[in-house]
């Protein structure tokens, strides 16, 4: 009939995509979350021009396209982000990293740093453009932004925003201050963006290669994924970091085990993980 709703999602794709998913994510997907199966994957259904998610399962099965299955990974993550998120953890890097940072480093001038679930790229630019109120445009400043979604990183190297975009959490004196209007976008000045890069990766995978770093922003990440992939990450992390640095994690998350590489530490009455 025309109009009608496609079929939901059997219990044997639905068993499919929750494995495909782990498989190449780590991300865990509990099996009361056929709305979100069915509010990201459609969009890719209908891109296909298939008939519900169902075909979809069945031609991922057939061919076993890899391409597709990252598709279908990709839609599944979730890329919630805007500007200066959790403000007080900013306020904390403010009032009392980058003090610390300026008389320990008065002399290298060198700051390095991990956005590890970047999305879009607004974590990443908010503390560039954070760094660059506090006087630090003259210093070597590396911010590495990675996302599992080859999509969102690529959004983010363009380091253009649309309005609804830059109205979250940015103060108009920011966005005017570094951002530039060109038609229906709002692009990010280039001493800001500069300071920023942006590779896809997925956590799950070493990450001691990247270090050392002394901030990493792993937040509201963590809680996709089952204890013992977070435990594996939280141990990669820590090999990243210098001794000392910080770990932000989101505000409302916890993580199994972290105190056995890292000290608790409250700040402006925000929790900071120092690695040991």
């Amino acid at each position: 009939m025309a109009g009608a709703a496609p079929p939901r999602i059997n219990v044997e794709n639905y068993r499919f995509l929750q494995q495909h998913v782990y498989a190449n994510s780590g991300i865990v997907l509990e099996t009361d979350k056929h709305y979100l199966f069915e509010s990201r994957l459609t969009p890719l259904v209908r891109q296909m021009n298939l008939g519900s998610i169902n075909d979809l399962c069945a031609l991922l099965r057939a061919t076993r396209d890899g391409e597709m299955g990252r598709k279908v990974v990709e839609a599944m993550t979730t890329n919630e982000t805007y500007f200066f998120r959790d403000p007080a953890q900013y306020e904390a890097i403010r009032k009392v990293f980058l003090p610390r940072l300026k008389q320990e480093r008065a002399d290298t001038k060198r700051l390095r740093v991990w956005s590890a679930a970047a999305s879009s790229g607004q974590e990443a630019y908010s503390l560039a453009i954070l760094l660059l109120e506090e006087g630090l445009g003259d210093w070597n400043v590396q911010i590495l932004g990675t996302d599992y979604s080859s999509g969102m990183v690529e959004r983010a190297r363009q380091a253009k925003f649309q309005q609804i975009e830059v109205n979250r959490g940015l103060p108009a004196a920011l966005l005017i201050k570094h951002f530039r209007r060109t038609g229906m976008e709002w692009h990010l000045c280039e001493d800001a963006r500069r300071m920023a890069r942006f590779e896809t990766m997925d956590l799950r995978s070493s990450m001691r290669a990247l270090g050392p770093f002394d901030l990493v922003f792993c937040r509201n990440v963590l809680i996709y994924f089952d204890r013992e992939t977070k435990a594996k990450i939280l141990k990669e992390i820590h090999g990243a970091l210098y001794r000392g640095g910080w770990l932000l994690l989101g505000g409302a998350e916890t993580a199994f085990g972290i105190e056995e590489r890292f000290d608790r530490d409250n700040p402006g009455n925000v929790t900071v993980y120092v690695a040991r």
